[in-house]
């Protein structure tokens, strides 16, 4: 029987001699070959932005999209520079498949109405109160109730996958701009973006340290474990419908925080 150790050595052999024979001359063979190996990582990114979509939307048409972002992955990426490929590529195949879905307009536009309505509402209150507002604040700032809050964010749960990468201020003097997704640098030898990666690390650090814990740990487990919102909800006791709300309502609470001011933040 193969030894799993030495079987997965000679897998990271062949991968790495496959990119060298593409980096020295773009060989259209080891591309190819490339795309094939790495193509179970756009099954994966599919796979996860299909769970808070509707069902209209196929799981097999956003493993299309994928792979055009599979694509410009494998032709933009240096291995040189000693970033790991399966993360720089998962942030590629996911922003070709969220710009195939904007593209289509999948989400109502009153629905990315009742979502920027909250939140500007967690950004207003969380101003306010200099902590996070509870449902019930929620629900009284926006003239609903709490039921009402919760359907809402129930709505808007798939609306979620594309929040990090909205427009973010940078705060720079000439109101300049940058999405979280450019954070994953293909410039890195760039100082000035080793830096705005740097700075965008710890605005998210900090906004997701001021979260109360049960949206703050389903953002960990969701985002950094993988795990599935149904396994979340085994761990923390509740139904994956009820987890979906809270990594709505975590999600679009990130959002304001990111989007406002500096000047607000540093207060």
């Amino acid at each position: 029987m193969p030894d799993p150790a030495s079987t997965k050595l000679e897998d990271a052999r062949i991968v790495a001699v496959l990119w060298d024979d593409y980096g020295k001359d773009k060989d259209g063979g080891a591309r190819e070959r490339l795309i094939l190996h790495y193509s179970p990582l756009v099954k994966f990114v599919a796979g996860r932005v299909a769970a808070g979509l509707p069902q209209s939307i196929e799981q097999s048409d956003l493993v299309s999209y994928g792979i055009f972002g599979l694509i410009d992955a494998i032709d933009k990426f240096d291995p040189e520079r000693g970033f790991k490929f399966e993360t720089y590529a998962i942030s590629r195949i996911k922003g070709a498949i969220i710009d195939e879905l904007r593209s289509i307009d999948w989400v109502p536009r009153s629905i990315r109405s009742k979502a920027r309505a909250i939140e500007r509402a967690y950004s207003k209150l969380e101003n306010e109160l200099k902590r996070s507002p509870d449902d019930t604040e929620m629900a009284t700032e926006l003239g609903v109730t709490e039921a009402e809050l919760g359907q809402t964010l129930s709505q808007i749960s798939f609306v979620g996958i594309v929040a990090l990468d909205e427009v973010v201020n940078t705060g720079e003097k000439g109101g300049g701009t940058t999405t979280v997704g450019d954070t994953v640098a293909d410039k890195v030898n760039d100082p000035v973006a080793a830096f705005e990666v740097e700075e965008m690390k710890h605005l998210l650090a900090d906004a997701i340290n001021r979260m109360p814990d049960r949206e703050r740990l389903v953002l960990t487990l969701y985002y950094y474990e993988a795990l599935t919102l149904a396994e979340i909800g085994t761990v923390l006791g509740v139904t994956e419908s009820r987890v979906c709300q809270i990594h709505t309502k975590a999600i679009l609470q990130l959002r304001g925080r990111l989007i406002e001011p500096p000047s607000e933040r540093a207060e």
